[in-house]
């Protein structure tokens, strides 16, 4: 399944160009700022018999017509996989992987979702796009083995992990409101047969900068999810951003940003400057 949120917090099954709303079918109460989507994956992660979207049910709309939200706006945590293929670690000419530096964190608070802004913060410092894979947790993992990762998921979104090319640690540089588009939806694992082998790209102002397949991942989905529960207890509605392969670059006011990964959707945002502002004049820069 497809799973989308839309028009202010409904959830709906996607279906080629149509959207069912199974809201009050999985999620009658939902009234938490996590959404409804989080909801469902919290009841189905009990191993209790739970609601089933059934979408001959619900009300069938063009999915033109709707508004679609970021799937997961405020998951419990988002954790990023820096430098996990080998085309990008030559490209920031790294001297260490994901394998040495670990995994870091996102704050929650910036996500949005398609057809969006990414707010850029400076005027003077360069912010790039990357474009990822996102893995969706569905159960909660702790100390979980590499065979077993996948059975802790829950599925796959879009997203990218928008990142300032300053000094300040990984995890600021990447936390800014707006920094972390998701979706269109998340696909349910049963539809991936295999989440190391999908085609990647991503474009910026309809030039693909992006073009790769996760088979290149230096820790695949299976690794990442057993390396980041042996650090961290994960949780249902966690995402994982398993990285980013090379050809990450600037964005600028005006430009529209697509990922694109095969099997799951297309994730398409924009991009505003207007409010961007010197990097020196920002709290606690000390002059002089």
């Amino acid at each position: 399944m497809r799973l989308a949120l839309f028009d202010k917090g409904r959830l709906g099954v996607v279906d080629g160009d149509t959207i069912t709303d199974v809201t009050d079918q999985v999620a009658p109460s939902s009234a938490s700022p996590a959404g409804a989507l989080h909801q469902y994956i919290e009841t189905v992660s009990s191993n209790v018999s739970g609601p089933v979207p059934d979408p001959t049910r619900g009300r069938r709309v063009p999915l033109a017509e709707v508004t679609l939200e970021a799937p997961l706006p405020r998951p419990g945590k988002i954790i990023g996989a820096p430098v996990n293929y080998l085309d990008h670690k030559a490209e920031m000419d790294y001297p260490t992987s994901i394998a040495d530096l670990g995994v870091f964190l996102k704050a929650n608070s910036s996500v949005i979702g398609p057809g969006q802004d990414i707010v850029l913060p400076y005027s003077d410092i360069r912010t790039d796009q990357e474009g990822e894979l996102a893995v969706v947790i569905g159960r909660t993992a702790s100390q979980v083995s590499a065979d077993d990762a996948l059975d802790y998921v829950f599925g796959y979104t879009c997203l990218l992990d928008i990142t300032v090319r300053s000094v300040e640690d990984r995890s600021t540089r990447k936390s800014f409101d707006t920094f972390t588009p998701i979706g269109p939806w998340v696909v349910t694992a049963d539809e991936i047969a295999d989440p190391d082998r999908l085609d990647l790209r991503c474009e910026v102002a309809g030039e693909t900068r992006q073009n790769t397949n996760t088979a290149y991942l230096i820790f695949g989905v299976r690794e990442l999810v057993a390396y980041a529960s042996s650090v961290m207890t994960l949780y249902p509605g966690d995402v994982i951003a398993t990285g980013t392969p090379a050809g990450v670059g600037p964005i600028a006011d005006g430009d529209r940003v697509v990922v694109e990964i095969e099997k799951i959707g297309t994730l398409e945002v924009g991009v505003d400057g207007s409010r961007a502002t010197p990097y020196e004049s920002r709290p606690g820069h000390r002059r002089g």
